[in-house]
C-alpha cells in the first residue's frame, strides 16, 4: 500500500520536475490510499491557483484510490507521532495512516525523509529559476 502525501500530489498535477516519482504509486490506484487531509490540502491549494474546475479534477483524480477519513484512531495515533517526533500535525497524520495500513509514504517533504517507511525525493528547482 502507499499513501501519497500533498506535496506528491501537487508536484504530480503540475507536472513538476519530481512527477514521475510519484506517478507509479498514483496509477497503482488499487494500491492507494488518500488520506482526507490530503483531499483538503491539494483542492485547497490548486483552489487557489487554478480556480475551482481544476481544483474538483485534482479530487476526482484523488478518489481513484481509497479514501481514508481522519478517525479517532489515527488522531490519536497522529497525535503520539507528533509529540514523539516533533512533526507537525499534517506529517504526524500522513505518517500514522500510513502506519495503520502498513504503506509507504512517497513525500518531497523534507521533515519525512529519515523514516524507513518513507519514499522521498528532494525537491528539485524550478526550471528556469
Amino acid at each position: 500500500m502507499n499513501v501519497v502525501d500533498s506535496s506528491g500530489w501537487l508536484e504530480y498535477f503540475a507536472d513538476g520536475a519530481n512527477a514521475e516519482f510519484f506517478a507509479g504509486p498514483i496509477a497503482s490506484a488499487e494500491d492507494l490510499l488518500v488520506p482526507t487531509l490530503s483531499i483538503y490540502e491539494v483542492f485547497k491549494r490548486v483552489l487557489q491557483q487554478r480556480g475551482r474546475d481544476d481544483a474538483f479534477q485534482a479530487v476526482a483524480a484523488m478518489e481513484r484510490g481509497r479514501v481514508v477519513d481522519l478517525s479517532r484512531d489515527i488522531a490519536l495515533r497522529a497525535g503520539q507521532i507528533s509529540l514523539s517526533e516533533k512533526l507537525h500535525m499534517a506529517d504526524s497524520i500522513i505518517l500514522a495512516t500510513a502506519r495503520l495500513f502498513e504503506a509507504t509514504v512517497w513525500t518531497q517533504d523534507a521533515d519525512l525523509e529519515a523514516y524507513e517507511d518513507v519514499r522521498f525525493v528532494r525537491r528539485k528547482p524550478e526550471a528556469g529559476g
